[in-house]
């Protein structure tokens, strides 16, 4: 079964570990992400949390996505519409990868414990090389 915006809609406690290997640190943020309507199926992703990296001191941190819903994916875009990547809201699921200058993106989406899910990003290139493991929880 396909999740749909209905499923998505609402409020989510956001947990994300970051192993930053170019670093030899780890990055820890906590907090939420809400799901707004903002069209016929799309949702306004809105992240807002406190981020640490290493012994670092906590920073503010947020960020913004569009959710476009089609028949089958998700197609997600940054804040200006600009494309980022797509995924199939089942199961567990890659996405589409993204590259960033030389730096390259890889998605991989589990929702095989819903409403719990996660988002594991592996990112590679000249500039980074960090896994990214983020966990929804319905709040």
């Amino acid at each position: 079964m396909m999740l749909g915006p209905e499923a998505f809609g609402g409020v989510w406690k956001l947990a994300r570990r970051i192993d930053d290997r170019l670093a030899g640190q780890e990055g820890v943020l906590s907090g939420q992400v809400e799901m707004t309507p903002a069209g016929l199926l799309r949702l306004a992703y809105v992240e807002t949390g406190e981020f640490r990296l290493g012994r670092g001191p906590a920073m503010q941190a947020t960020r913004r996505y569009n959710w476009q819903f089609t028949a089958s994916e998700v197609v997600v875009t940054f804040e200006d519409g600009s494309a980022f990547h797509k995924f199939t809201p089942q199961g567990c699921a890659a996405g589409s990868d993204h590259p960033c200058g030389d730096d390259y993106y890889k998605v991989a989406y589990d929702f095989t414990r819903w409403p719990n899910w996660e988002a594991i990003w592996t990112v590679l290139g000249p500039r980074k090389d960090y896994t990214s493991v983020s966990r929804y929880i319905r709040a």
